[in-house]
């Protein structure tokens, strides 16, 4: 039985059902509160905590979207708040030892929960130091901007280079969509672009599985498919922060996560179009700028996957080449919501692109277009193609 597929976002905490792929899956998430108001569920969650101090870690920003509200909650509910907020001014938080040394250091030990506000980097940060002092931790999410807040892991820098460190799974999610539509625009429309990612991470590993027979769960891809859609039928409200576009994007985001969740890894979510991604990230990281957010940099390399599925359309199977839309497709989507679109757009150069398609795939061991267009010869003929269309159109 897949009742899960009946179930509401809300309803899926503590899942825990045998699925048609032949496993049982579970998901350890206490509670899930998403959509508007969700903010007054918290002091509900946090009442088994009654011993002990609360941890609660922000940014200056995201104190003022939700901390200081998330403060004042604790305070009224009488309970012992540390709390630590970054100050990071015009920069963006770099999730590297100096930003774990220095949360480590303001976490005291008496500390019974967890609370972050935040979205992707806090929320990443949050997880490692739940999963590292065997403390559970709530998100207070601020942005619809990443897939995360449901998944176990924990993207951090690490001597220059991005390692995904495995963390623990919240012990409640509070996504308000009243804070959330009120976001910085450029976070809603990273959201955007890691939702729009799930099309080509979805082919990809339909594609795996038909090459490598790796373990593909239908109810998972069913789960992400649907929210995935609503996402798309709904992209003209991003840029007007409609609340029934943010609401299906901050559950699109939630949903790939609960995929990740209940079968361990992270094929709902992350495809080449997130190899690439991670290439271009660390290569500014190692000349020492600060990468756009991950969002809008998986929104273009879907982009430029969607072309090498086109590209690649005789090498493959017809099942698997109708999962990827034509790049023309894609690039309505991004542009309807305001997304970057083109590489050039969030600092890569022409040089590092066709870097990128050369060696993305080799960041992690997952068969992928990139992997097929490889094995039979034909990598550096398609990237030399898309790369010389990009930067001489």
């Amino acid at each position: 039985m897949n009742e899960i597929l009946s179930m509401g976002i809300n309803q899926m905490n503590k899942a825990d059902f045998e699925c048609s792929c032949g496993r049982r899956h579970t998901l350890p998430i206490e509670h899930i509160s998403i959509g508007k108001g969700a903010l007054e569920t918290l002091p509900q969650f946090i009442r088994p905590f009654q011993e002990g101090k609360i941890f609660l870690l922000s940014d200056q920003n995201t104190y003022q979207a939700a901390g200081s509200r998330v403060h004042q909650m604790l305070t009224n509910e009488g309970r012992q708040v540390k709390s630590f907020s970054f100050e990071t001014g015009e920069d963006i938080l770099i999730p590297n030892e100096l930003a774990i040394g220095r949360m480590f250091m303001e976490f005291e030990l008496d500390t019974q929960l967890i609370i972050v506000a935040g979205s992707g980097t806090l929320n990443d940060m949050a997880k490692f130091l739940s999963s590292r002092t065997g403390v559970p931790y709530i998100v207070v999410c601020t942005a619809p901007s990443m897939d995360g807040y449901a998944s176990n892991g924990s993207p951090l820098i690490c001597n220059g280079f991005k390692n995904s460190f495995v963390a623990t799974l919240p012990y409640a999610i509070v996504g308000d969509t009243d804070i959330m539509k009120e976001a910085p625009m450029h976070l809603i429309q990273a959201g955007f672009g890691d939702v729009i990612g799930k099309i080509t991470a979805l082919a990809d590993w339909y594609l795996s599985k038909l090459a490598t027979g790796e373990y593909y769960c239908e109810t998972c891809v069913t789960l992400v498919q649907r929210a995935l859609d609503k996402v798309t039928s709904n992209a003209e409200g991003i840029l007007k922060r409609d609340e029934n576009a943010i609401l299906y994007l901050i559950e699109a985001l939630t949903l790939t996560g609960v995929a990740m969740g209940l079968i361990g890894i992270s094929r709902p979510a992350s495809g080449s179009e997130h190899q690439l991604a991670h290439f271009w990230e660390m290569a500014a990281i190692a000349e020492g700028r600060y990468p756009d957010l991950h969002g809008i940099k998986v929104g273009i390399g879907t982009s430029i996957i969607a072309e090498v599925y086109e590209l690649m359309a005789d090498a493959i199977p017809a099942e698997a080449r109708a999962l990827c839309p034509p790049r023309a497709d894609i690039d309505r989507l991004l542009q309807t919501a305001g997304c970057k679109r083109l590489p050039q757009e969030s600092h890569v150069s022409r040089e590092l692109l066709f870097e990128s398609l050369m060696k993305a795939n080799t960041i992690r061991q997952r068969y992928t277009i990139l992997a097929k267009a490889e094995k039979i010869g034909r990598l550096e003929e398609i990237a030399s193609k898309i790369t010389e269309r990009i930067y001489n159109q």
